[in-house]
């Protein structure tokens, strides 16, 4: 039993009446005023408490399905009062390590009404966690006394990569891929035939099939459209720069989400996708296939990875799949790159795609060296702050200077390169991707 405000104002007034009657009668006549007061005050308490268990409110969460990391995810309560107006307290215990919108609702229910109290939960971090019970604190009808409850709730949820980003992106190409496809048919781009039909102005002439022509006795043109079934193979590096945290995630994270955002890209282009983790060794290799359900094997073969502290092996990993894979194909390395120092084995390993296959490195930029590089140093009254952060800015420049040398060798060497921040990855790699489908590079 908890005593309330009004709980305590009460006992506030019989202190104020003992008072007076001390005046104006005996001490003992007050302080056994004062008890009897007390006592009663204490039994209509535990009577309200008593009511109050028997109008307990009830309190459901909602299913909680697979949570997505870095993301906003809403958590539904659902409180229903019985025949009397309710004021409650309530508090989800969700996983610690998470940021959540808010930790405890402050209500008040009409009698025989319910309401849903949402609230959303921002984890940052994969893998399975415990939500546990919900506790509630219920005021009781006359307003006394709090009783106080758990109500067994406890679950294990699983967070899994950017699931509602890959929904988003899903319905992205779907409507892309309409108006994309009828674009692309009109004008006759793409190496693959797709269909004949009639000439109209402003048709290219060189796609005029004459034989057509001629049957038909009539200008008929042929449709084209971009190759399918070509080999997308991304490899996601593991290693030890992937460890990093950048705006409250690992690197790691952010390149799994650009992953399979590139993935269902290809799936949605009818391409065969297939994935490699590696950090020394090539942890985890899923050959290239086609289909949609191909994604779901692949998120619940990714989910479980972490990085490690381990340097990668670059040229092993380009090596097996070279090995593997005898038809050209895309390759995406996905990772980061320090300097041309550091970085030359894996500008040694791109190197080896070319020609036969189409290198594409991409890399996970820390934003907030971005940031540093190019913010104005104010003058500050402390000369070893102002010194600090311009030692700050020149070591910021002096990384994004090497990693641009880095670059630069790459596309001498004919790979293809994307560097981005890291949060902003997942659409730019996708739309990179979708131009060199467009152009017929691969």
């Amino acid at each position: 039993m908890i005593p309330s405000q009004r709980f305590y104002v009460l006992l506030f007034l019989i202190m104020v009446v003992a008072i007076a009657i001390t005046l104006w009668s005996s001490p003992e006549t007050s302080i056994r005023f004062t008890l009897l007061l007390d006592g009663t005050l204490i039994i209509i308490g535990l009577i309200d408490r008593q009511r109050g268990k028997q109008q307990r409110v009830e309190v459901t969460r909602h299913p909680l399905h697979k949570l997505s990391i870095g993301r906003d995810n809403p958590v539904v309560l659902t409180v229903t009062a019985k025949n009397y107006p309710t004021r409650l307290q309530l508090r989800d215990a969700y996983p610690q390590p998470f940021t959540v919108s808010t930790d405890t609702f402050s209500l008040t229910l009409p009698s025989n009404s319910s309401e849903d109290l949402i609230y959303s939960i921002h984890p940052n971090q994969r893998g399975e966690f415990t939500w546990g019970d919900i506790q509630v604190r219920q005021l009781g009808q006359w307003g006394l006394v709090w009783q106080q409850w758990k109500i067994p709730a406890t679950v294990k949820v699983a967070v899994y990569p950017d699931l509602m980003g890959l929904r988003s992106l899903s319905i992205r190409l779907a409507i892309q891929n309409t108006g994309t496809m009828r674009q692309l048919r009109r004008f006759g781009q793409g190496t693959e035939f797709a269909e004949l039909r009639d000439y109209s102005t402003g048709d290219d002439p060189r796609l005029i099939d004459w034989k057509a022509t001629a049957r038909r006795s009539r200008p008929l043109v042929r449709v084209l459209e971009p190759q399918k079934e070509q080999t997308l193979i991304i490899l996601l590096d593991r290693g030890r720069l992937m460890t990093a945290q950048v705006q409250g995630m690992q690197r790691f994270d952010w390149g799994l989400n650009a992953a399979l955002s590139l993935t269902l890209a290809g799936l949605k282009r009818g391409d065969r996708v297939g994935i490699g983790v590696f950090d020394k060794t090539l942890s985890l290799w899923i050959p290239p296939t086609q289909g949609q359900h191909h994604l779901s094997h692949l998120i619940e073969q990714l989910t479980p990875l972490q990085p490690d502290l381990l340097e990668p092996d670059y040229f092993g990993a380009v090596t097996r799949i070279v090995n593997q894979q005898t038809r050209r194909a895309l390759v995406v390395i996905l990772t980061d790159i320090v300097d041309r120092t550091a970085s030359a084995e894996l500008l040694a390993a791109l190197t080896r795609l070319t020609p036969r296959y189409l290198p594409f490195c991409v890399t996970l930029r820390d934003p907030e060296v971005d940031r540093i590089a190019t913010q104005d140093i104010p003058e500050s009254p402390n000369p070893q702050k102002e010194l600090t952060a311009a030692y700050n800015q020149a070591v910021a420049l002096d990384l994004l200077t090497q990693r641009e040398t880095a670059f630069a060798q790459l596309k001498q060497k004919g790979v293809l390169v994307l560097d981005a921040p890291a949060n902003q990855i997942s659409d730019q790699l996708v739309e990179r991707y979708l131009q060199l489908k467009a152009r017929n590079r691969l």
